[in-house]
């Protein structure tokens, strides 16, 4: 039955062949619609010149007011808590200070985690690099949390790294600042 329905509609096409379509060649105008086949010397595309039409001009009807924002308040900071610190989204700020074959590093005590911090040597070491020394600093009650990195080479370049991995995570599930980094320090 398919196939007697298909039949039926594929002969009218068989036997108009384009015409049945429309597209026969009948009169009209070279290259127009009418025309299936463009008289010789014709484009196949016809298009007309048309004219340009200016670009549009636009007016301001009264002069605009930026939103009002609502007032922003911050959360109480300790009083005595004298030092404000700017915490970066994962980094801890950490302030390093050069002594004789030693730095003093100090940063604000995050989320009561414990720490780890290490000084890493800046010279570049060919092949394998040494294991770090971590050394384990316990969780401060105070502002502030300070260590000292003894033992390294005077006037060689270090970098210092914080860790604190028990920082834990906020609502959406990303981490409290838990790292820290110094720039270049060099020992005394």
């Amino acid at each position: 039955m398919r196939f007697l329905a298909l039949l039926l509609l594929a002969v009218p096409l068989l036997a108009g062949g384009c015409s049945a379509l429309g597209l026969g060649s009948g009169a009209g105008t070279p290259g127009s619609a009418a025309s299936a086949t463009p008289t010789p010397g014709t484009p196949w595309i016809v298009y007309d010149q048309g004219s340009p039409t200016p670009s549009p001009k636009v007016t301001f009807t009264g002069a605009s007011r930026s939103p009002v924002l609502p007032p922003v308040s911050f959360l109480p900071v300790d009083p005595a808590c004298a030092k404000s610190w700017t915490v970066n989204p994962v980094l801890i700020p950490m302030e390093v200070t050069p002594g004789k074959g030693s730095l003093k590093v100090t940063w604000p005590r995050q989320f009561n985690s414990d720490y780890r911090i290490t000084a890493v040597k800046q010279p570049l070491v060919s092949g394998n690099q040494p294991a770090y020394q971590w050394q384990n600093v316990p969780a401060a009650t105070g502002c502030t949390v300070t260590a000292t990195i003894s033992g390294l080479q005077s006037g060689v370049p270090y970098v210092v790294w914080l860790d604190a991995p028990n920082t834990g995570y906020e609502p959406d599930g990303t981490r409290h600042p838990y790292s820290g980094k110094s720039g270049v320090v060099y020992p005394q």
